[in-house]
Parts: C-alpha cells; sequence; structure tokens
C-alpha cells in the first residue's frame, strides 16, 4: 500500500504515491476544512476514498508490471536482452561457447540463470533451449509473435564465429 499520512505544517492528509511504467502518480488528500482538522466519520470517508484511489491506481501498476515482462527486448544488433553469448570456462581451462539466460522469472518471482552449450547442442538447439526456458519464466505464448521474434533473433553461425573471436580476444 502507498497511501501515506502526511502531517507537516504546510499540509495533514493522505498521499497516495505510485509508479507506473517509469511514471509517478502522486494525489493528495486533505484532512482540513475550513482550516480545521478533520475528525470521525468525515476523515474516515476521505481515508476510504484514498484507499479506493491507491488500489485502482495497485491495478494500473500490477498490469503494467505484467505487460512489461511479457515483453521481449530485441537491441538494433538483434540481440535478446536476457540471453547472452559467453565463453564458459571449465575447470579443464577449455572455453565453450555457450547461451547464458539471466532473468527475472515472472512464474517465481525471482532472477533465474542458466546456461546452454552450444558445442553439445548445436546452435540451432541450444538456441531453441535457451528460448524456450526464457519463454517460459517470461509466460510467452510458444504461439505468440513474441516467441517468434525471439527466434528470429537467433545469430548465424558467422556471427556465432565472429562473437568466439571477440570473447577470446577480450580474454586474453
Amino acid at each position: 500500500m502507498s497511501l501515506e499520512l502526511l502531517d507537516t505544517p504546510r499540509f495533514h492528509g493522505f498521499r497516495v504515491r505510485r509508479q507506473i511504467a517509469g511514471k509517478t502518480y502522486q494525489e493528495y488528500f486533505s484532512l482540513k476544512a475550513e482550516g480545521k482538522r478533520l475528525r470521525g466519520p468525515k476523515r474516515a470517508a476521505i481515508r476510504e476514498q484514498a484507499e479506493l484511489r491507491d488500489a485502482e491506481l495497485e491495478r494500473l501498476q500490477t498490469a503494467a508490471r505484467e505487460k512489461a515482462a511479457r515483453e521481449v527486448d530485441i537491441d538494433t544488433k538483434g540481440r535478446v536482452r536476457g540471453i547472452l553469448f559467453r565463453l564458459k570456462r571449465e575447470k579443464s581451462g577449455t572455453r565453450t561457447p555457450v547461451f547464458q539466460i539471466g532473468i527475472m522469472s515472472a512464474r517465481e518471482g525471482k532472477i533465474v540463470n542458466t546456461t546452454v552449450s552450444i558445442n553439445r547442442h548445436g546452435l540451432e538447439h541450444a538456441w531453441k533451449r535457451a528460448i524456450d526456458f526464457y519463454a517460459d519464466h517470461k509466460n510467452i505464448n510458444k504461439r505468440s509473435r513474441a516467441y517468434r521474434d525471439i527466434q528470429g533473433a537467433m545469430p548465424s553461425e558467422t556471427e556465432l564465429k565472429r562473437m568466439i573471436r571477440q570473447a577470446a580476444r577480450g580474454r586474453q
């Protein structure tokens, strides 16, 4: 609940404040009338009015959060935010190319991580496993446009080789 009782020399009343999709919604409900503080049923009525507005803003905030959680962020280079290419160092010292997924799970309510080996599964199957994990935790339907967009962001074999060279060069 983002309902707060403010009691300052300048204002006495309730403030409702919530952030919805990056925008702040803030409203004030005064507990003064004709220079005197309200008491009893009048005060309770104003509190109820403020609570109703807070509940309405909470519904909007929840809807915006769920919508943002389902959206897929693909940058100008065609990379999906949350799915990274990495060279993972094994215990033997070799470097294995992997897709590393690290996202806030809408299903579990916490950050989840996994890696999928490209050597072990091959590029296409590794990408499929990575986006299935991503879609499962972001609650993205496999028949949706967002899922098709993620599928289309799969790096090609030449892009993969370029990423491996860049990663190897950066680690030396």
